[in-house]
């Protein structure tokens, strides 16, 4: 069995996906954002130099993908070039500590959820702290994870459905097991939530990533996981994985065909995963309010809308307001997982 390495023990905190997709649990309140004229007049002189967008994950991954689609409209709007710089490490906490310590006036971070929810709670010796130390700027965009499994199971009658699947997990009890990338991450603490709602109790098996997680699936020794939507459904097409429900509230525009959990029977399960814009809680105040501003209005727009469509995720581009109510909901919720399940780093 597959365990994380001792740097990945060590920081933890939520992973997303076929590249770092990672938590969470409700839909973003999004609130009017500042208006961007009214910010560029509190905010004389600034910018005075290149904006840094710090990323934790390494180039072509999920959230590098989504700052860069960033970078050049954010770049137009201020008049100064947009620098995305990658720190990558410990599930993007190497990232998210270097833009929480960052004095410059012009360093920011694109975040996965984990890093600003339940990082600290994982790892209370983790060098930062998300709700003290980084400053809430744009939720960007939002994705369910989708509960895949094997197309065919010894314990599964041929052609069932997902409350069958489910019957015959609870009687699988612990023979079954389910894989995540690793303690702490959204398919791990959402599967335990899951495991909760539905009345089942497979065993965890952590691996490198989600890809690792579907190949699990497909060699037999995992009989289910939560995987991100586009990986889910490219192994759903080669026939060798089903899908059995996404765990947001409701159906999910990038896999309409698939039913939600409650659908199948599971009530009060609304998971997702995000990524969100967010800076040092020291920038002064009208920066961040200009940058939040900018930020969701870019993310509405719709040529990033349709970019970040197609990188898995559905646009929210909220306010301050709307992603710090999301960071404390999820915070919350997940929360008492880790407090129930006694989660923490290995």
């Amino acid at each position: 069995m597959y365990r994380p390495d001792t740097t990945r023990r060590t920081w933890l905190a939520a992973s997303l996906a076929a590249a770092a997709l990672p938590l969470c649990l409700a839909t973003a309140a999004a609130a009017q954002t500042p208006a961007a004229p009214a910010a560029a007049a509190a905010t004389p002189g600034w910018p005075a130099k290149p904006l840094r967008i710090i990323v934790g994950f390494p180039p072509g991954s999920s959230p590098d993908l989504t700052a860069r689609t960033f970078s050049e409209p954010l770049s137009h709007a201020l008049g100064q070039p947009v620098i995305v710089e990658n720190k990558v490490g410990a599930g993007g906490n190497i990232g998210a500590d270097a833009v929480a310590k960052a004095t410059d006036g012009h360093t920011i971070g694109l975040f996965i959820n984990g890093n600003l929810t339940i990082a600290r709670l994982i790892n209370p010796q983790l060098p930062y702290d998300p709700r003290k130390d980084l400053a809430p700027l744009s939720l960007i965009g939002v994705s369910p994870l989708v509960l895949t499994a094997p197309a065919s199971q010894p314990d599964v009658p041929a052609g069932a459905d997902g409350r069958a699947f489910l019957d015959a997990a609870r009687r699988a009890g612990d023979r079954w097991s389910y894989g995540t990338p690793g303690v702490g991450t959204v398919g791990h603490l959402g599967t335990e939530l899951l495991k909760a709602r539905a009345g089942i109790a497979p065993v965890h098996v952590p691996y490198p990533g989600y890809p690792q997680v579907a190949t699990g699936m497909l060699g037999g020794q995992l009989q289910m996981a939560l995987l991100p939507p586009a990986l889910a459904v490219a192994q759903e097409r080669t026939g060798k994985l089903r899908l059995i429900g996404v765990t947001s509230s409701g159906r999910s525009a990038l896999v309409p065909g698939v039913p939600s959990m409650a659908e199948v029977g599971v009530k009060d399960l609304n998971l997702e995963i995000w990524n969100a814009f967010a800076a040092p809680a020291g920038m002064p105040a009208p920066v961040r309010a200009r940058l939040a501003g900018l930020l969701a209005e870019i993310a509405r727009s719709p040529d990033v809308r349709a970019k970040l469509f197609q990188q898995g995720w559905q646009t929210v581009g909220s306010s301050p307001e709307g992603l710090a109510n999301r960071i404390e909901a999820d915070t919350a919720t997940l929360g008492r997982v880790i407090r129930e399940q006694g989660i923490r780093a290995e």
